[in-house]
């Protein structure tokens, strides 16, 4: 074979990664997603069933352990997948996911062996934690690297669509799962079945990753510098300047999210006369618009540029967002109360579209996936531990003041302020590829973007 067919092969394989690696960029964020919602929708009608009288309680400490263990994976396997490649970390990773879904399958019940049933899910869960992070700290990464300069924000959008679609994917599971062998059956062994149907999901992915998909030019080109970035590059060192707004940035997404997921779930099952099963409807409905809009906003950002799509998606949400929170929690009728909740994360959450793209293009391969795991994992802790504090603080303010409408508000502010401070990002930024966008954007402290 002469030069121009070696060529031409290798053009053909590396189209061939890149659309397995898309795929399974987004595909793979769709079940590790559900992964993710599991516990917390489809496990809670069978909760006394492994936790016994004491259900309520060891709640929280299945969702505290998640919380702490996903920033640890995402630094472990950050680090590792910065060093040895991306592909081998999201292996390895969703492998342990599928072990760790298979084992609460498996888990026996409080009957038979008291309290260490529970505490049998919340170490598994723990486990699960870390290897969700570990791939997309790597997985998704990895689908930047390989999307073409101006498909990473549409990618992105796509990707992080899954999230909200895996969310009704497990409400409406939940709801037939009850539906067809009552709560009965369901809370006795029916939830089992959800939690195989993940494990065989993973199973599939791993296949996937392990046939198709392989590390992109940007990884295996690179030339290792002298000295190995860390995590304290992220904190104190070169990249510090680009990692701190990006860190600010998700937790005010995540804050977002947990008012308008998490604390609206809460008022509505509140509320008299509504039953668990029509507030699950109503956020199903509401996840399926915010998944259909974020699909959109990854590219929107493209065609605005990162930071001013960012910065005027922020505006909106703080300004739009208590609107329709008050104007959602106002409705008597489910239908209304559905196209509200549907409309208020349209209007703040669809803001993560972009953020796939964003968080890789913000920093260069040699701690890309480092970088991008602890922004996106870290600045989840304190919002989603909301339901704990935020209790305590509307009964210390009072009636007068509503605390998820004063928290909207902030957190579509902290949204734009953290993305005024990042680059400006573009479109004819955009044109470059992954690696010259991150290197020009903290090259002797200029922004990328600087220019335009």
């Amino acid at each position: 074979m002469d030069d121009t067919g070696h060529r031409d092969a290798d053009r053909l394989a590396d189209l061939a990664h890149r659309s397995a690696a898309i795929r399974g960029g987004v595909v793979g964020n769709l079940v590790d997603m559900v992964h993710i919602f599991l516990p917390l929708v489809a496990l809670a009608p069978a909760t006394k069933t492994l936790a016994g009288p004491q259900a309520g309680a060891s709640s929280a400490a299945l969702v505290v352990a998640t919380l702490l263990a996903r920033p640890i994976g995402a630094v472990i396997f950050g680090t590792i997948a910065d060093r040895v490649g991306r592909t081998r970390v999201t292996r390895f990773a969703i492998a342990g996911t599928a072990l760790c879904a298979l084992g609460v399958a498996l888990a026996p019940t409080y009957e038979a062996v008291g309290a260490f049933a529970w505490w049998w899910v919340v170490a598994l869960r723990f486990l699960a934690g870390v290897f969700l992070a570990g791939e997309y700290t790597s997985a998704i990464p990895l689908a930047m690297e390989w999307s073409a300069p101006r498909h990473r924000g549409l990618v992105s959008g796509l990707i992080m669509a899954m999230a909200p679609w895996a969310q009704a994917l497990i409400a409406l599971s939940t709801l037939g799962g009850l539906a067809l062998l009552g709560p009965g059956a369901y809370a006795s062994w029916g939830w089992r079945v959800l939690f195989a149907a993940g494990a065989l999901a993973s199973g599939g992915m791993w296949l996937w990753y392990r046939r198709f998909v392989a590390d992109a030019p940007a990884f295996v080109r690179q030339v290792p510098d002298e000295r190995r970035p860390t995590p304290r590059d992220l904190l104190l060192g070169r990249w510090a300047r680009r990692f701190w707004p990006m860190l600010g940035l998700m937790s005010g997404l995540w804050l977002m999210t947990n008012v308008v997921v998490i604390a609206l779930t809460g008022r509505l099952v509140a509320r008299d006369g509504v039953s668990p099963e029509s507030v699950s409807a109503v956020m199903a409905v509401a996840s399926i618009g915010q998944a259909i809009g974020m699909s959109f906003t990854g590219h929107l950002s493209t065609l605005l540029g990162r930071r001013r799509y960012l910065v005027l998606a922020g505006i909106v949400a703080s300004v739009l967002g208590p609107v329709l929170w008050a104007w959602t929690l106002g409705r008597s009728s489910l239908v209304l109360v559905a196209l509200g909740a549907a409309a208020l994360q349209v209007v703040t959450v669809t803001a993560y579209g972009p953020m796939g793209a964003y968080l890789s293009e913000g920093l260069p391969t040699a701690i890309r996936a480092t970088g991008y795991g602890a922004a996106y994992s870290w600045s989840i802790v304190v919002p989603a531990l909301l339901p704990m504090w935020g209790p305590p603080l509307q009964e210390a303010v009072g009636d007068t003041v509503s605390v998820p409408v004063v928290l909207l508000g902030l957190a579509g502010l902290l949204v734009a302020a953290c993305a005024a401070l990042g680059p400006a990002l573009t479109r004819r930024d955009l044109d470059s590829d992954i690696e010259s966008v991150a290197r020009d954007g903290v090259r002797g402290g200029r922004e990328v973007g600087a220019r335009a």
